[in-house]
């Protein structure tokens, strides 16, 4: 969970996950950056202590449903990286 909220990254990185995500509806399927705006919102708020037990529950879940889609688009994007850069050898060779 550290490493997406490295505060020294540049938005550049954001910016082109944004760019090779496609918009659409759906938690799962929001761009990378909106998704890591609404994580550090919850963050935020728990880190608050303002929120009751149930509240914090909820936002807690909501927040480790976003990490793992941002994974899985990071990890998404990385294969797409080795794929470009010739590191992945086709399955069929």
């Amino acid at each position: 969970m550290e490493q997406l909220f490295n505060e020294d990254a540049p938005d550049v990185a954001i910016d082109a996950l944004d760019a090779a995500t496609p918009e659409k509806d759906g938690a799962g399927d929001a761009k990378f950056g909106d998704q890591m705006n609404q994580l550090e919102s919850i963050v935020s708020q728990l880190e608050s202590g303002q929120l009751d037990l149930e509240d914090s529950l909820k936002r807690y879940e909501e927040g480790v449903a976003l990490i793992r889609s941002l994974q899985t688009k990071l990890d998404t994007a990385e294969q797409k990286v080795q794929v470009m850069m010739g590191e992945i050898i086709p399955s069929d060779q």
